[in-house]
């Protein structure tokens, strides 16, 4: 392969780029923790499969990856660079097909891939990966803390409130 032309401003750039920790996935794992969720942080799902997701929930078996627009090929947002475009379609489709890939090795070990795009907002994502965990779970937490609570008047610890008769009669 012929080396890419390519700019001082655009390797600059290109060197910038983050692979991980981005705005968005810093942002949706805060929101993650805040509704109690508990996780992993660039981890390999399946051993064997040279993958790594953003995020991993094991015992629910939930690999969250956060994809950037340029990089996985958004439907919404994709652009196809002009300068070099050959290489970069080559690259972006790769990339889409070892996406698709990924998705169906982890499916196969029992696994279910969530697909989150860099646009989308910190709370719809959130409460879909959220939605997710919790069927694969399968008891919501809000069930399971109910089912723990004591109904009123059953905790020994429980005091007559003032001016109020236990005696039964």
């Amino acid at each position: 392969m012929e080396p890419l032309e390519s700019t001082a401003d655009v390797r600059a750039r290109m060197s910038r780029q983050k692979s991980r920790d981005t705005r968005i996935e810093v942002a949706l794992r805060r929101a993650l923790h805040a509704a109690g969720l508990r996780y992993r942080v660039h981890r390999r799902p399946v051993k064997g499969v040279r993958r790594e997701a953003d995020i991993v929930f094991g015992p629910a078996r939930v690999a969250v990856f956060v994809d950037g627009c340029f990089w996985h090929g958004c439907p919404e947002h994709a652009t196809w660079p002009r300068r070099n475009a050959d290489f970069w379609r080559v690259k972006i489709e790769g990339n889409r097909a070892r996406d698709q890939n990924t998705d169906l090795r982890l499916a196969e070990a029992g696994w279910l891939s969530v697909r989150v795009w860099e646009h989308e907002t910190v709370a719809d994502a959130a409460a879909r990966v959220i939605a997710v965990v919790s069927s694969r779970r399968g008891v919501d937490r809000r069930d399971r803390a109910r089912a723990t609570e004591k109904p009123a008047g059953e905790g020994p610890t429980e005091s007559p409130r003032a001016g109020e008769d236990r005696s039964g009669g």
